[in-house]
């Protein structure tokens, strides 16, 4: 998967949660690797943003490996385990990243 197939996967995938009741959200992502890059997801007056751009403001920042992050998107790596085993690294609010990790689930 190319990063331009990644972010339009995640648009997909963001433009079918509610996010009406969540609290401001800015996740930027890392993708680490030749097939890497970055992006951030922001939720924001009950809309979910997804941008192919550095967020200097926002609430943390994780890095992952285009593979593990496919597969935490997915569903079929949880995020605490990631982050355990060291596939995850998180830089910033844990809490938010956790916020993060719950919206990804909804569907």
């Amino acid at each position: 998967m190319t990063f331009d197939e990644l972010i339009a996967k995640i648009r997909k995938k963001a433009s079918k949660v509610d996010v009406s009741e969540a609290d401001f959200l800015a996740v930027q992502v890392n993708i680490s690797g030749d097939d890497g890059g970055v992006f951030y997801v922001e939720v924001k007056d009950g809309k979910i943003s997804v941008e192919p751009y550095e967020y200097n403001d926002r609430n943390c920042a994780i890095t992952m490996n285009m593979t593990d992050f496919n597969k935490l998107i997915d569903g079929k790596l949880d995020p605490i385990l990631a982050f355990s085993t060291g596939k995850l690294k998180l830089e910033g609010d844990a809490g938010k990243a956790i916020e993060f990790s719950k919206i990804l689930k909804k569907k």
